[in-house]
């Protein structure tokens, strides 16, 4: 698990959520952007990632994605991965993340977000659970609860999705079909 002051604080907090959001480049992807000569844009996801997210899901906890960029790529993987929420192209994320609190009647209590960046800091800092990838900027390091020990893209989101499903005491993630 990722780096923390006080574990028995941050199972505490993990319990209480029943809304996961995540952003995008940085966090479900390592941040680089891939761009053909005919403007096509390619990222690149982990499927350990995808798994998570597929996992929680089952579980009952939601997933969001706030993205400030839009990207066909980006909207085919939520797709597949059966995420409701997405919201691209958000350059003022709180406007989505007040939105997700009056939809789905949440508390901000009751949420995490996972960034890596500026853009991220503003919702991160009215969430219960604010979590940092391990290479995120160091604005993002400082408002995070919690660091994990993955980089972006590369298991981070994973990482989260398993505390959160420990944390809830919910089942594990044999026997569901993600990939």
């Amino acid at each position: 698990m990722g780096a923390t002051a006080n574990s028995e604080l941050l199972e505490t907090l993990a319990a209480s959520i029943k809304l996961l959001i995540l952003d995008v480049d940085g966090v479900l992807t390592d941040g680089r952007l891939w761009m053909g000569d005919d403007g096509a844009e390619y990222k690149t996801f982990n499927v350990k990632d995808g798994h998570g997210i597929k996992a929680l899901i089952a579980t009952g906890t939601d997933v969001a994605v706030i993205t400030g960029r839009r990207s066909a790529a980006v909207d085919r993987r939520m797709g597949e991965l059966g995420v409701r929420h997405y919201y691209a192209g958000q350059h003022d994320k709180i406007a989505a993340f007040n939105e997700l609190l009056q939809t789905l009647v949440l508390k901000p209590s009751q949420i995490a977000y996972v960034g890596d960046d500026e853009p991220d800091v503003p919702v991160m800092q009215r969430v219960a659970l604010p979590v940092a990838v391990a290479d995120a900027h160091e604005s993002a390091k400082k408002v995070a609860g919690w660091i994990t020990l993955a980089n972006g893209g590369a298991g981070a989101v994973r990482e989260v999705c398993d505390l959160l499903m420990t944390a809830n005491q919910t089942p594990g993630t044999a026997g569901i079909n993600t990939e």
